[in-house]
């Protein structure tokens, strides 16, 4: 599982929902140099100072090879293909609107900011690539530019974000089997447990509409892909650890359902809208309606 590429995107989407406010802030028309160099001061520390970490928590552990890739489309029903696009995706948007909150033009704030998630995850991606312990994922990168295309094209199309990725979460029985795997408590779970993992296309109804429409703005429809019954990436063991485990069932799952577009909620407070910003990538909890192999199902409230 290559965990490293979920946890550190996530961590800069939520770092940069706090800094320098700029996801809370309009973007500014005028060019604000000091802005800019703090910005550059702050994503170049965060940046270095993620690798470096990155480097003592996985590849220390493995000598370094010559470049190659690896053909990991198969594994774990390509739930983590689709974290890779969300989290792409996040980590763009927030490095436009800093870019715009500093001033900086509409094209290069699309480039380098809209691009910050692809730039990011190819790092990663190319490190793996000289380790022995991973390699070099074509997947991965094309999952990245997909999460990266999303962003741009919508910013540059419709100069707003139309249809957003979100995440979801629940708690889910598989990881007591492989706890070293899938997580041990419940923070780990959420970023190891791909069984619980639900990644949704978010479109805003209303943004499409003319604009005298009464459809709520902050009203969206979310379909979402999902997975279960998986306890190893491209299939389960017999055991673990010489325990025998259940033969659980892989299988996919898709959602429909209603969310909640919390940018578009009309609120005066700073600390809301700086707070509906940076929490924006979850998932509002609703109703929905699940399609799989096993049926048709209805979740009162799914997570």
């Amino acid at each position: 599982m290559k965990l490293k590429h979920l946890i550190l995107p996530f961590l800069l989407l939520g770092l940069g929902g706090f800094n320098l406010r700029a996801q809370i802030l309009p973007p500014d028309t005028v060019y604000h140099p000091k802005r800019l160099a703090a910005l550059v001061a702050i994503e170049g520390t965060l940046y270095v100072g993620s690798f470096t970490g990155l480097y003592v928590a996985w590849y220390s552990d493995y000598t370094s090879s010559n470049f190659k890739s690896f053909n990991d489309n198969a594994e774990w029903l390509q739930i983590d293909k689709a974290g890779h696009v969300t989290t792409s995706y996040f980590v763009g948007k927030v490095g436009y609107d800093m870019l715009k909150w500093s001033g900086v033009k509409e094209n290069y704030a699309l480039v380098f900011g809209g691009g910050l998630g692809f730039i990011y995850q190819s790092t990663v991606e190319v490190f793996d690539g000289f380790s022995d312990g991973w390699g070099f994922s074509w997947g991965d990168m094309a999952a990245n530019a997909l999460g990266t295309s999303l962003f741009i094209g919508q910013q540059a199309g419709w100069h707003e974000q139309r249809v957003s990725m979100k995440f979801s979460y629940h708690a889910t029985d598989y990881a007591q089997y492989r706890p070293n795997l899938l997580g041990n408590g419940p923070l780990e779970r959420i970023l190891k447990d791909y069984n619980g993992q639900t990644y949704w296309l978010s479109a805003n109804v209303a943004s499409f509409l003319p604009d005298d429409s009464r459809f709520p703005k902050w009203l969206n429809v979310a379909v979402g892909y999902g997975a279960e019954g998986m306890l190893g990436g491209f299939g389960n063991p017999s055991e673990v650890n010489g325990h025998p485990v259940p033969d659980f069932d892989r299988y996919r799952q898709y959602y429909l359902s209603l969310d909640v577009d919390l940018t578009r909620i009309p609120v005066k407070s700073q600390f809301l809208r700086t707070l509906f910003n940076t929490i924006s990538f979850i998932k509002f909890p609703l109703p929905a309606l699940e399609f799989s192999k096993q049926g048709v199902g209805f979740h009162p409230i799914y997570f």
